[in-house]
């Protein structure tokens, strides 16, 4: 059985970014943006992956030298535009954006053979992640749609990490699972406030929509995770020291995903995916971790019916 993993990451970004060691001032350059970030956890959980991109201009031809070096296997497309990229200034300890450039909006052209060739490598695997770009002209939204309606529609298993009008493209094309934060659903006006019932809320009607499951994150609260058949559970990761909040989203939607490839269950698939959060918000490098730390973390990840808790609570409140 292929176990591969497709990720559609359509404008990845060249990331620069300052940091300070010791009395020495040092740079590096990375491919990044969410998708990236996404197949370089992937990777690390040991689960092949395809990263499908467009790349265009100086910054492009920097971008295919980088992502030569990670061990994902590289589908791209040209672009006559340049890619995008930002410079992030963290020498004080903190990130600080100094400069940016999301990209300018794909043509017909490009985003036709892009579609090509993701579908292409889409129907090979037997799990497809859609992640988003920097900006939300980048990309036209029904790429997403058509690329869920077509990839569930012959057999496959579609994960999303998106919010705006790529979150409505791909549910209503139709996704296995939609991972989502808690912000992204009250920026976009999907949920009344931030309480769990009316985050629950919101999850059912996702569902109803066309997403079987759907994985809300809640920063530092235990994400809600409403499973394809009904079972709702709140996800309670470990407690850990944080370096880097950045990341961590993009990491739980790659742990969800890998194990999906190799054929687990939706509820291993949570406990994985909530582990590689976890584990990403104590590193600086987004999307980056080792399979022995996320399995050991895994295993004291807690799920428990969203029900329960409440009673729990109520019970709690009448002692007081």
């Amino acid at each position: 059985m292929d176990e591969r993993v497709m990720v559609f990451a359509p404008a990845p970004l060249l990331t620069v970014t300052l940091e300070q060691q010791a009395d020495a001032v040092e740079l590096h350059l990375h491919p990044g943006g969410q998708g990236v970030w996404q197949a370089r956890m992937i990777t690390a959980l040991g689960t092949p992956v395809t990263l499908c991109v467009a790349l265009g201009g100086e910054v492009g031809g920097t971008l295919r030298k980088l992502l030569a070096d990670e061990d994902v296997t590289v589908r791209a497309v040209e672009r006559q535009a340049g890619s995008g990229w930002y410079v992030h200034d963290r020498r004080d300890g903190s990130r600080s954006e100094i400069a940016d450039d999301p990209g300018t909006p794909m043509v017909r052209h490009e985003i036709d053979e892009l579609y090509t060739v993701t579908l292409t490598e889409g129907l090979r695997a037997p799990v497809s992640i859609l992640s988003g770009p920097a900006a939300p002209d980048v990309v036209d939204p029904d790429i997403y749609r058509r690329l869920a309606t077509d990839l569930s529609a012959n057999g496959g298993t579609v994960v999303a990490d998106l919010s705006g009008a790529y979150l409505s493209a791909v549910v209503e094309g139709g996704v296995a699972v939609l991972k989502v934060s808690h912000e992204e659903l009250l920026d976009d006006g999907l949920a009344e406030d931030d309480s769990v019932e009316a985050l629950l809320a919101a999850g059912r009607r996702l569902q109803q929509q066309g997403a079987a499951s759907v994985l809300i994150s809640r920063a530092g609260e235990p994400a809600l995770a409403l499973l394809d058949g009904g079972k709702e559970l709140l996800v309670h990761a470990p407690p850990l020291e944080l370096a880097e909040h950045r990341g961590a989203g993009d990491s739980m939607t790659a742990g969800v995903a890998s194990v999906l490839a190799r054929g687990g269950d939706l509820q291993e698939a949570v406990r994985i995916g909530a582990a590689a959060g976890a584990l990403n918000v104590t590193r600086h490098g987004l999307g980056t971790g080792r399979a022995e730390a996320v399995r050991e973390l895994a295993e004291r990840v807690r799920l428990t019916p969203v029900d329960e808790d409440e009673k729990d609570d109520e019970a709690e409140g009448e002692k007081e």
